[in-house]
């Protein structure tokens, strides 16, 4: 800057925007701690499966129903979890998710058969959709929104390091000390979590409460799902996370360690590094995403669609290749598979403008029941064409193009539309933002 030139005098904060700072770290802090417990409770059956299996005497066919469950029950929560979140709170919602994913882990350390063990995959899974709507919205209401994209990407980041840990922590305390030492010991996280939830967390700055007072009203659910779905931004939000999670979700939760050694011909070894290089490269484009939107917001869509058409490109190579795929694709495609969380994530970054605070907790319950949604049935659309092809996992993998076309389509339908809704409201809450006097 040169002498006698103006400073540029920052936007004006708009209404209701919180302060952040070093309180809000430590409150989101919490909260994101909880989440990346969760993450471990939710992957510790994916380094687990062989002991699973013979633990419970069953075939791989069912023990793949653990998964299914857990996507089934997490998917079918978001949005009355979203509706709890914003009646009771981020702190209620997440102490009764601690306490319900925390029973879950325990009981599955006890579990000898299997109706008892898929119950309670099935309980860790009700709470553990418990967790990140209830980030997303402390993270809203304790930072500015301009923080937000980066807010959620970090959160998600974190999400990918409690996997990580999974992958390569509890394993090794699995083979050490066995099955019922290793998840009972990990449960015992669940109640440090639950002590920090109850004893320091706080939902919201003070004067920065959201609205409760039609809370107990009659018809306030209904109200509120219509109001957030009626918003463009929410429903653009659920199909960008639709289509751009999928793809990523099904190769780590299932099909991808299949894919690569029995289509592929690599060994089990190699194929778990390539899948530690999803996770690695989730959290490096994560960060890249979250600095870029939080700078650039028009780069949203742009980079949603980006990784979405790289995503489709990859596997079309993959898939047509004569053969078996290079091993630098393969790496490329699971590079390219780690964009995925991170671009789904943008998603809630249209719905969060769409929506006000107290509305924040179902629209981002909507958003996060699309990539789920889109998981379970690509996992079932997979299994189902291998059963029919004998295993041609070329056929079966297409199932891929078909969803992220249909994702692409709404995406480009709903995107203009969204749009010009958020900027109507950003004119009008600056207008606003000068014209208000501030509350002391």
């Amino acid at each position: 800057m040169t002498a006698g030139t103006p400073a540029k005098a920052p936007p004006p904060r708009l209404p209701g925007d919180p302060p952040g700072g070093s309180r809000a770290v430590a409150m989101w802090s919490i909260g994101v701690a909880v989440y990346f417990l969760a993450v471990t409770y939710r992957t510790s059956l994916g380094v687990a499966g062989i002991e699973a299996a013979e633990r419970f005497d069953v075939n791989a066919s069912v023990l793949s129903t653990f998964s299914l469950l857990q996507l089934m029950v997490y998917a079918g929560m978001q949005i009355p979890v979203g509706l709890l979140v914003d009646r009771w709170g981020t702190r209620k919602v997440l102490s009764l998710g601690i306490v319900l994913f925390t029973t879950g882990q325990f009981g599955f350390a006890l579990a000898d058969s299997y109706p008892l063990a898929l119950g309670c995959r099935a309980l860790l899974g009700c709470g553990d959709a418990m967790t990140f709507i209830s980030v997303l919205r402390l993270g809203a209401r304790w930072f500015p929104a301009r923080r937000g994209p980066l807010v959620a990407q970090l959160a998600g980041l974190i999400g990918m390091a409690g996997n990580l840990v999974t992958t390569l922590v509890l394993a090794r305390v699995l083979a050490a000390f066995g099955w019922t030492p290793t998840f009972a010991g990990s449960a015992l996280g669940g109640l440090l979590a639950l002590l920090l939830v109850l004893s320091l967390l706080r939902d919201a700055p003070p004067g920065h409460q959201p609205d409760t007072a039609h809370h107990g009203q009659t018809g306030y659910v209904r109200r509120q799902i219509a109001a957030a779905w009626a918003e463009p931004g929410t429903r653009l939000g659920m199909w960008v996370h639709f289509t751009a999670q999928f793809p990523a979700m099904v190769f780590m939760l299932l099909w991808g360690l299949p894919f690569l050694v029995e289509a592929q011909g690599l060994d089990v070894g190699t194929a778990g590094i390539l899948l530690t290089v999803v996770v690695l490269s989730n959290m490096v484009v994560g960060l890249v995403y979250g600095q870029t939107i939080a700078r650039h917001h028009r780069a949203r869509a742009p980079l949603a669609l980006g990784t979405v058409g790289a995503t489709a490109l990859l596997w079309a190579v993959v898939l047509a290749w004569p053969g078996r795929a290079p091993t630098e694709v393969l790496v490329t495609l699971c590079l390219v598979l780690g964009a995925c969380g991170p671009a789904s994530m943008i998603g809630f970054d249209f719905a969060r403008p769409a929506n006000p605070p107290e509305r924040q907790g179902t629209a981002s319950g909507i958003v996060n029941m699309g990539g789920f949604t889109a998981s379970m049935t690509t996992l079932l659309a997979i299994g189902v064409l291998l059963d029919l092809t004998g295993d041609d996992y070329r056929v079966a993998f297409s199932a891929v193009f078909v969803l992220q076309a249909l994702g692409v389509s709404q995406v480009l339908r709903l995107r203009g539309r969204a749009q010009r809704r958020e900027r109507e409201r950003t004119v009008t809450s600056r207008v606003e933002a000068v014209h208000v006097p501030a509350q002391t």
